[in-house]
């Protein structure tokens, strides 16, 4: 099996990529992670999975331009691919009114933007072979704006509809896309910050993810119980919202 990796850096990426390495079994796993420090990438991954043929390449999300020109290099030198997760991700706490015109662009290129520009060259050469699995990591802020984050939200409400877009797209062609939307996980990325309801560690989403893969699903809620209550939040009313929401 063959894997790439968009933010190689993700520490639910490596609990995914551990997972999938018990169920192919001994160097059967090749992975390659596309990330900007290469190096922690690598060493990441070597802790927690060795024994797979891990490559890490320098990619950086919000540089757009040369994004066409990498996943050609990369599918033509390691591909192809059974598998790509989307794990870009640039942390959005109190990403509201103190955030900058300069950190709202950044934000929303290295959430949005970069990785929608990546994965659109991913689908052409995914497509072109009618094989292979999209995964794209998303979040329950992208759900409903909250004023505390709303850059943050707004970055991921964008990556999460393109992706429901793309995977329409894809129907027929024989490559599915999965949207995994999980709530507060505890990892280095929210290292420091209180836990939110309902927390979950990376290895829960990474088994969310792998239980999707191929299954028909296009939206996975991790946990599962998130779904229903944003189901009924998404359209309450913004006073209510407001108040649930802990934005006043």
């Amino acid at each position: 099996m063959k894997v790439l990796v968009l933010g190689g850096g993700s520490d639910i990426a490596a609990a995914t990529v551990t997972r999938l390495a018990r169920i192919a079994g001994n160097g059967r796993l090749s992975v390659v992670l596309a990330a900007r420090d290469v190096d922690a990438a690598s060493a990441t991954m070597s802790s927690v999975a060795p024994g797979v043929n891990v490559v890490a390449r320098r990619w950086d999300a919000t540089q757009v331009a040369r994004h066409q020109a990498f996943i050609d290099d990369v599918f033509d030198r390691h591909g192809p691919f059974d598998l790509v997760l989307c794990a870009v991700g640039m942390l959005g706490h109190h990403a509201g009114r103190g955030v900058g015109p300069v950190e709202v662009d950044l934000m929303i290129r290295t959430n949005f933007s970069g990785p929608a520009a990546a994965l659109s060259a991913v689908a052409d050469r995914m497509a072109a072979r009618r094989h292979g699995s999209i995964v794209v990591l998303s979040s329950i802020a992208g759900a409903r704006a909250r004023r505390s984050n709303y850059v943050y939200g707004s970055s991921k409400a964008g990556l999460d509809s393109f992706a429901q877009g793309l995977g329409d797209a894809l129907v027929g062609t024989g490559v599915e896309v999965i949207v995994v939307r999980p709530g507060f996980v505890r990892s280095k990325m929210t290292d420091g910050l209180d836990p939110a309801p309902f927390s979950r560690r990376p290895g829960d989403v990474a088994e969310a993810v792998i239980g999707a893969l191929g299954g028909g699903s296009t939206i996975v809620w991790v946990p599962r119980t998130l779904g229903v209550i944003m189901g009924a939040l998404r359209h309450a009313p913004r006073p209510l919202w407001q108040r649930v929401a802990g934005d006043r």
